[in-house]
């Protein structure tokens, strides 16, 4: 069999595979949130918590609710990770440093799970298991908490209460992520994934020396870094280590399983609404972004030009010959878009455009189609500045589903849209004004400065995923990076929050013949144009400077 039938064979495999959860699953989870019933284990936690499962609450208690956790979730991780070697479990490894200690503590609460350290040296099993995996878990649920508050935003009228934010993330942890990840462990453990509590096993190398293979529970992380749009790699090598992904299988079932809530949260947002079309309109934009750049990455790794690819056959450098471009253009092309963070292949060793594409689809927003929560709720801001946009070209209200837009969710979106694009290129810009900084590099020239800017989309995108050139654990870029994951994840949800109170507040109001149908192909296209050209307007100059100048270079 070619590369090229396999390859296809792999995105059509994957392709049924979505379809066919997308309806069940969507509606599992638009039935959780719009529920009475408390399941028994949920009551208990209620009652330990102190929390009424009942009362609603307001936009701002919500988001000091939402705060307050993930304020004392970076406590108690720094503080773990910090007294590491005084726990049980730590086999041997010394407590973490404290600029990173900062650095992983806000990275795993905030669902980047950028990683400035090598997991199997740095991390015993109770750090693995009990802070970083539980991060995995609750971060993923806080996502998709807040876009279900939104999507509350807008079918509920003349009210400031948005829901209960402990109920929202009891749920999506207990109905949704807990369930899925212990059938899909199972599942990875069968394929040939590790899971042990072994402090590690001694061997003999081909050279005659000795080496210690650290062992571990790595299938069921594993299965939420990618389940929960995580991203932290058990091993400093991520998912292109064959303890986490060993075959051709497990590497489209990580894909499946990091693709899988976001897809299905379209239809979600579908049936809370009332207008399933509405979900199918935000799905077309994100497959529709999502399918040209795996075809255009993937082109550019197999067919690059220049003597020393077309001799190997393609980009291999940084690659696994487990999975080849193919796949690893499909890992990184939805792992960019979904704000995961985890790698089957090197970023860095793509080609000049090809990793620019890469960097690209962060700058989007990861919208197509996002992390879990994350994306849908990014989708839907760019669908309110959308009709926004249309109004002023037909000189009518913008309306977007049966609520007007006014100047207070204009501005609430234009900061929303704006809080990312600042933090990268004011990030960018200081590390490479200082000499400390820029003596991390291991490049010179434009490919230099791809790394610098790859590590701050990656970390105000609240992605994860690197470059894999940049010396990034430093005093500096744990400290700068860390703030940047902290600022680019919870300035948007307070901004998304305040934005669903404003909508919830309104009155609904009727359609007219005047209405812009918003579930269209027409409105689709104007969605997905203005995504593209909102972050091709931010991004494009300092792209220019780095991988594009690389690529044509």
């Amino acid at each position: 069999m070619s590369d090229t039938t396999a390859g296809l064979l792999q995105v059509g495999l994957l392709l049924a595979a979505l379809a066919l959860c997308y309806r069940p699953l969507g509606g599992y989870m638009a039935r959780v949130f719009t529920s009475e019933r408390d399941l028994r284990v949920e009551k208990v936690i209620y009652r330990l918590v102190g929390v009424d499962s009942k009362a609603d609450q307001r936009w701002s208690a919500y988001a000091v609710s939402l705060l307050a956790f993930s304020f004392a979730s970076v406590v108690l991780l720094y503080a773990l990770l910090r007294l590491q070697e005084h726990l049980p479990l730590s086999i041997g490894m010394a407590g973490v440093d404290p600029a990173l200690a900062f650095n992983t503590a806000a990275s795993f609460v905030t669902n980047t799970n950028w990683q400035a350290y090598s997991g199997e040296t740095a991390m015993g099993h109770l750090a693995q298991m009990g802070g970083l995996a539980v991060q995995n878990f609750v971060s993923g649920a806080v996502g998709i908490a807040v876009a279900v508050a939104l999507i509350r935003g807008f079918t509920r009228s003349r009210t400031d209460r948005l829901g209960n934010f402990w109920v929202d993330l009891v749920r999506a942890c207990f109905r949704i992520l807990l369930p899925i990840a212990v059938v899909s462990t199972v599942v990875l453990i069968a394929s040939g994934v590790v899971q042990n509590l072994s402090g590690g096993t001694d061997i003999a190398t081909l050279a005659g020396g000795h080496q210690t293979i650290t062992g571990g529970p790595v299938a069921s992380q594993e299965v939420i870094k990618e389940l929960g749009t995580n991203g932290g790699g058990f091993y400093n090598a991520n998912s292109a280590h064959p303890f986490e992904n060993p075959t051709p299988f497990t590497n489209l079932f990580e894909i499946f399983l990091l693709l899988l809530i976001p897809v299905s949260l379209t239809r979600t947002f579908g049936l809370m609404v009332g207008d399933r079309k509405q979900g199918y309109a935000v799905l077309g934009v994100m497959a529709s972004i999502w399918a040209v750049l795996v075809v255009a990455v993937t082109t550019l790794e197999v067919r690059h030009p220049g003597v020393a690819l077309q001799a190997a056959g393609g980009a291999m450098e940084g690659k696994e010959t487990r999975f080849g471009e193919w796949a690893s253009s499909l890992f990184a092309v939805s792992t960019t878009g979904t704000s995961t963070g985890a790698v089957d292949s090197f970023h860095s060793s793509y080609t000049g455009v090809g990793g620019g594409l890469l960097i690209f689809n962060m700058g989007l927003g990861e919208i197509a189609p996002g992390g879990v929560g994350t994306g849908l709720y990014g989708m839907l801001v760019l669908a309110i500045l959308t009709v926004f946009v249309a109004g002023l070209m037909v000189g009518r209200t913008p309306e977007y589903l049966r609520k007007k837009i006014t100047a207070r969710e204009m501005k609430l979106v234009s900061l929303n849209i704006l809080t990312m694009p600042l933090l990268v290129l004011i990030g960018t810009g200081i590390a490479m004004s200082f000499a400390a900084p820029r003596a991390s590099m291991l490049n010179a020239g434009p490919h230099g400065l791809s790394e610098v800017l790859y590590a701050f989309v990656s970390a105000s995108n609240n992605n994860g995923s690197a470059f894999a050139g940049l010396s990034a654990n430093t005093d500096f870029y744990n400290i700068a990076l860390g703030l940047c994951m902290l600022a680019g994840r919870f300035v948007p949800i307070v901004l998304v929050l305040a934005l669903a109170g404003s909508l919830a507040r309104q009155a609904e109001v009727p359609r007219t013949g005047g209405t812009l149908p918003t579930h269209g192909p027409l409105f689709a296209g104007m969605l997905g144009g203005v995504a593209v050209i909102v972050a091709g307007l931010t991004f494009f100059p300092v792209l220019a400077l780095g991988p594009l100048a690389e690529g044509l270079a």
